[in-house]
C-alpha cells in the first residue's frame, strides 16, 4: 500500500491533504500527530475524513521528543482507527525515563493492543561534539526493540548504507518512509536523488514486503501551495514506486 505522510503537506488542512492525496490517487494516509494541530490529535475527526475520502490510516506518527503519556495517547488513536502501526521518533539521549518505558513497557501494550509499535531510525546528529542526539537509535538497539521503521532520507543522515541498513533490519521492518537526497538535502523527491531506491523497492518487492510504503518529503519538494502541481508530482512519485513494486 503507498500511502502519504501528512507532514508532506503540513501546511495544509488535514482535510486538504486527505483531498490531495485521493486526487492523486495514493491508498492510505499516515497522520502524523503534531502538539500543535488539534486536528491531528481528533481520533474521532480523522476517522470521518478516512470514512468520507475512503483512505484507511495505514500508521499514526507520534509526536517527537514525545511522552509516555503522548504516545499512549497516540496508541489509543491507533486502537479507535483501526490502524496498523504507531511510529516513535527515538527520545533525546538525555531523556532517561522515556527510555525506560519504550524499553520495558512498549512490549506488553503490543501485545495487549494488537499493534504494530515501531521505532523509526533518526539521523546522525551529535551533541557536545561526539555524544549521539538520541537513544535507542543504533542498529543493535533498533533490533532489541524489535520493530523498525525504515526512513530512507536518515539512513543517508547517518552516513549508512541504505541496501545494507536493509538487509540487516529487513525482519523488523513495518513500514517504509520513504524520500531521496537530492542535492544533500534529505526528503527530496522519491524519484529525484542519488539513494538507491529502484533497488531497494525491488528488494521489498522480492522479500514480499507486506506493510505500506509512505511519501515523507518536505512539502517545498511537492509545490505545497500550488494544487496542481501537488497532484502531478504525488502522481509522479505513485507512478515510480509502482514501477518497482508492482
Amino acid at each position: 500500500m503507498i500511502a502519504l505522510h501528512s507532514s508532506s503537506l503540513h501546511k495544509y488542512g488535514l482535510n486538504r491533504i486527505f483531498e490531495l492525496a485521493k486526487a492523486a490517487g495514493y491508498d492510505g494516509i499516515e497522520v502524523e500527530v503534531d502538539k500543535s494541530n488539534y486536528d491531528t490529535q481528533n481520533a474521532e475527526y480523522i476517522k470521518k475524513l478516512s470514512t468520507k475520502f475512503k483512505l484507511p490510516i495505514v500508521a499514526l506518527h507520534a509526536p517527537a521528543n514525545g511522552t509516555e503519556k503522548s504516545v499512549e495517547h497516540v496508541i489509543e488513536m491507533a486502537v479507535y482507527l483501526k490502524c496498523p502501526v504507531v511510529v516513535i521518533t527515538p527520545p533525546k539521549l538525555t531523556d532517561f525515563k522515556f527510555t525506560r518505558w519504550l524499553k520495558k513497557e512498549v512490549p506488553l501494550i503490543r501485545k495487549k493492543k494488537g499493534i504494530d509499535i515501531a521505532l523509526t531510525n533518526t539521523g546522525g546528529k551529535t551533541f557536545l561534539g561526539f555524544l549521539p542526539e538520541r537513544a535507542l537509535n543504533d542498529m543493535s538497539d533498533l533490533k532489541k526493540f524489535g520493530m523498525v521503521v525504515l526512513d530512507c532520507s536518515m539512513t543517508a543522515s547517518k552516513k549508512q548504507d541504505l541496501i545494507r541498513f536493509y538487509e540487516h533490519m529487513k525482519k523488523l521492518i513495518v513500514h517504509v518512509h520513504l524520500s531521496n537526497v537530492r542535492r544533500r538535502k534529505e526528503y527530496s523527491l522519491p524519484n529525484e536523488g542519488i539513494l538507491p531506491l529502484e533497488s531497494f523497492l525491488k528488494k521489498l518487492k522480492d522479500n514480499e514486503f507486506d506493510g505500506s510504503i509512505s511519501v515523507r518529503v518536505k512539502p517545498t519538494e511537492l509545490s505545497a501551495g500550488d494544487d496542481d502541481k501537488v497532484v502531478k508530482k504525488l502522481k509522479k512519485v505513485k507512478n515510480f514506486i509502482e514501477d518497482y513494486i508492482k
